[in-house]
């Protein structure tokens, strides 16, 4: 993720469409934790050229300048796990601080390109398609789906996006949900989003893509495999990047995973994988590309899925 100054901000990186950093607006105190869309995206709205040209969404923060302080996030609970719609692959290689995902596997289905307008401009993040009750989730960060308290519209999730084209077709949000705490305030310890998308052919997205499975309250201090698509440079968006090694846990503003990782903005809301299998490419989602300190390079930061991130994902798989 690009490091720039600011505490708790985004950064449009790509084309420098905007020369500093904005800094996050005060939500409203009754901030809403979900968003209905009436219309879908406008047919053709997504073209190849505009998905390129899509800003890369970013976040980047220096300790000792929230605006308010963090929450840490409640993980006390019992480890509570769903398993993945079942995809082979040659093993690649662990650790891995950055570099193109040839593995193969059922997570270049599942992973994909988020693409939204936002305060009038086109942006994108990155998310996964995950095992829930309705089949149409997709998993991604909290500032992906909602920023300075409006949430973005023309949101469409391009699963195993590739340079412009739209394999497995674009997926229209029917409504787009973050944790309370994000909502409300932009905890950085909360910083989950989640959208449930129409069906598309008669079909819904698991039933297409697949769906990988998750792990709530599951620990710190795993193995861990992180995917996205970084569209900052060094990278262009154009294809599926991972990191792997050992996580740890973040000491300075939040209570949030921490891996070894280079991806640039663009990847946020990508997913994290622990028990991830290099040949059948499924693994157990735990966190997402969330963040990265301005003086730390390579290293990202994503949000601990505890209770709140289960209350949230509840909402949306049942919606």
């Amino acid at each position: 993720m690009n490091r720039h100054r600011i505490a708790a901000s985004v950064l449009l990186s790509a084309g420098a469409l905007i020369a500093g950093a904005l800094t996050a607006a005060s939500p409203s105190a009754a901030a809403d934790t979900s968003a209905s869309f009436r219309q879908q995206h406008t047919q053709g709205f997504w073209t190849a050229e505009r998905m390129r040209a899509a800003t890369p969404l970013d976040i980047t923060a220096a300790p000792g300048t929230a605006r308010t302080p963090v929450a840490a996030p409640v993980t006390s609970a019992a480890p509570t796990r769903i398993a993945p719609t079942a995809a082979s692959a040659s093993p690649t290689a662990f650790p891995q601080p950055g570099g193109a995902w040839t593995g193969g596997g059922a997570v270049v289905k599942t992973s994909g390109r988020v693409f939204f307008t936002m305060g009038g401009r086109t942006a994108s993040c990155s998310g996964d398609s995950v095992t829930s009750a309705n089949g149409s989730t997709v998993m991604t960060a909290g500032h992906c789906v909602k920023y300075q308290g409006a949430w973005h519209t023309n949101w469409v999730f391009v699963p195993a996006y590739n340079n412009g084209s739209a394999p497995y077709g674009q997926w229209s949000a029917t409504k787009t949900f973050a944790t309370d705490q994000w909502a409300a305030s932009e905890d950085m310890n909360m910083d989950v989003g989640l959208a449930v998308v129409a069906p598309l052919n008669g079909q819904t997205l698991s039933q297409v893509v697949g769906a990988q499975g998750i792990l709530f309250n599951g620990g710190y201090n795993k193995r861990m495999y992180s995917f996205g698509f970084p569209a900052a440079a060094p990278y262009d968006g154009t294809k599926l990047v991972y990191c792997s090694g050992n996580s740890g846990k973040d000491f300075l503003l939040t209570k949030d995973h921490s891996l070894a990782c280079n991806m640039t903005g663009g990847s946020s809301g990508g997913p994290w994988f622990q028990d991830f299998n290099e040949t059948t490419g499924l693994g157990t989602q735990v966190s997402v590309n969330s963040f990265g300190y301005t003086f730390l390079p390579n290293r990202m930061y994503g949000p601990y899925f505890g209770n709140e991130a289960k209350a949230v994902y509840d909402k949306a798989q049942t919606a």
